[in-house]
């Protein structure tokens, strides 16, 4: 007899249909899967014999042929250890095949009959439903993750033994119980106590202006300045003005973090958004991503939120000219021999670097002592195409000793510069909620011509401030878009020349001898 199981496969952020065909035959009792399976999923062979047995059922004594279609698909993980073991019962007539019809499976069996967690639950179940599956089984720690998804029926099961007896048709019959959460509960239930805040930062007024710009309108920032100015502090705070997550940003972030592994049955969804540190020993692949089966990197990781680069130029240089194209196209393709995966990659760039080697080039205290051989060397890690992707690149200066010791007016607090962050979104989002983007910085050529308009003063000015800086094509559109959120915080319909002076004054690194 055979049966037919159905599961999924995810490849990138996309999920296939799986039917995992059993077959049992009269001759030498063997278990023998095909179907372009890894390491993990021939494996199953012995996890599923072990965990039929324990769970008090019988293990046919015949030749069994998995299969695992369609066959030109790579099956990766141990998730489909439950549709093997569903398939060859249902093939022994253990359970009813009939039942099992309309539903999709998916977990790790332990050798006792028990079921694990496992990963990528939310795009699989989220493909399901597109292929028109409407009942699906994950192991009981993987519920609420796999709730996430509306329009499906969602059973959690603890054992093999109760996905059996879910399926029975005689007194032995113990339905699974169907898990339903609330999203948006899940969604606002965030932790607003930041660890670091604006109001313990001295001075550095520029800085924190320009932060607040960076997040309202998610644009990257560079910035400089001798040790111990505050660049790091800053950059810390910079988590407590982020925005709440709209809920298809938190369900796209939370699939991402999903495929990595990274989520846990306490937190099925990510409700508030990513902020990746990322150390400079990292490499390429760490960064961007990659493996035999592409896995998403830190700059996936970061979707939605913020990759901190403390010391940029303290990066191999060829790891952060992998950063063009992502900061360009806000998504990464990774092409393999056999495989090509796409990975969303929409993030803020936020990173902090000293003017040179040693430094303190043009700090009003301590003299540099480096030579202009080593402060080339040491600036020629950040290439010119690489920097005029950054939208703001500001100085951080030494601060006064009056600002050390407290003697200026106290700072703001992050939670009323938030709210100037929060409100500038809304324009935007309400701006752009036609086209599918949520912040300035995602503006296209074509969108940045309809909603970044200026009037023939401004265009002068620009005109001017072009021949004068040099500016690239690239440089042009991104001041558009700056100004356009400048504006936006200003509650500005149009762009005004004071708009786009001010963010001419966050591009100071474009055109100097830098």
């Amino acid at each position: 007899m055979v049966s037919n199981v159905k599961t999924a496969a995810v490849i990138g952020l996309e999920s296939y249909e799986i039917s995992v065909e059993v077959d049992l035959n009269l001759g030498v009792p063997s278990f023998l899967v095909v179907g372009l399976p890894d390491l993990a999923v021939n494996e199953a062979k012995e996890r599923v014999r072990s965990a039929i047995k324990n769970s008090g059922f019988p293990f046919p004594g015949k030749k069994i042929i998995v299969n695992l279609a369609p066959a030109d698909i790579k099956k990766v993980g141990s998730c489909y250890d439950l549709p093997i073991a569903v398939g060859i019962m249902a093939a022994d007539g253990i359970l009813q095949i009939e039942a099992a019809d309309e539903y999709a499976f998916i977990g790790e069996l332990s050798l006792d009959g028990s079921l694990k967690a496992v990963d990528s639950v939310l795009p699989t179940v989220a493909g399901l439903k597109k292929l028109g599956i409407k009942n699906v089984i994950v192991p009981a720690d993987n519920k609420y993750e796999a709730a996430l998804v509306s329009g499906v029926n969602v059973y959690s099961a603890k054992t093999l033994c109760d996905v059996v007896n879910h399926f029975a048709q005689d007194e032995t019959h113990v339905g699974l119980e169907r898990v339903s959460v609330d999203i948006g509960s899940l969604l606002n239930n965030v932790h607003d106590e930041y660890k670091f805040d604006f109001k313990d930062v001295k001075g550095q007024v520029k800085a924190k202006k320009a932060l607040e710009i960076a997040a309202a309108g998610g644009h990257n920032i560079l910035m400089v300045g001798p040790p111990g100015s505050g660049k790091t502090l800053l950059a810390k705070c910079f988590a407590s003005i982020l925005p709440p997550l709209e809920l298809d940003e938190a369900l796209e972030i939370t699939k991402i973090y999903s495929i990595s592994g990274l989520l846990t049955k306490d937190r099925p969804l990510i409700n508030s958004r990513p902020f990746r540190v990322v150390h400079h020993s990292a490499s390429g692949i760490g960064i961007i991503g990659g493996g035999s089966s592409p896995k998403p990197g830190e700059i996936t990781l970061a979707h939605r939120g913020v990759l901190f680069l403390d010391e940029i130029v303290e990066f191999p240089r060829n790891v952060l000219e992998v950063l063009r194209q992502p900061l360009e196209d806000g998504e990464i393709c990774i092409s393999r021999a056999k495989s090509a995966v796409k990975y969303p990659a929409d993030f803020i760039l936020l990173a902090s670097m000293n003017p040179c080697p040693c430094g303190y080039l043009g700090d009003s205290q301590k003299e540099c002592v480096c030579n202009d051989f080593q402060i080339q060397r040491y600036r020629s890690k950040l290439s010119g195409p690489l920097l005029d992707r950054i939208d703001m690149q500001i100085e951080v200066p030494r601060l006064t000793p009056e600002e050390l010791v407290g003697m200026t007016a106290p700072s703001e607090s992050s939670f009323d510069i938030r709210k100037r962050v929060v409100a500038a979104r809304n324009i935007q989002i309400a701006r752009y909620k036609e086209f599918g983007i949520f912040t300035n910085s995602q503006l296209t050529p074509k969108l940045v011509k309809m909603f970044c308009k200026i009037d023939d003063d401004s265009a002068d000015f620009m005109k001017t401030a072009i021949a004068k800086f040099g500016l690239s094509g690239r440089s042009y559109d991104r001041i558009l878009k700056l100004s356009r959120t400048i504006a936006d915080l200003d509650k500005s319909e149009k762009i005004q020349i004071k708009h786009i002076a001010q963010c001419l004054q966050y591009r100071e690194l474009v055109g100097s001898e830098y």
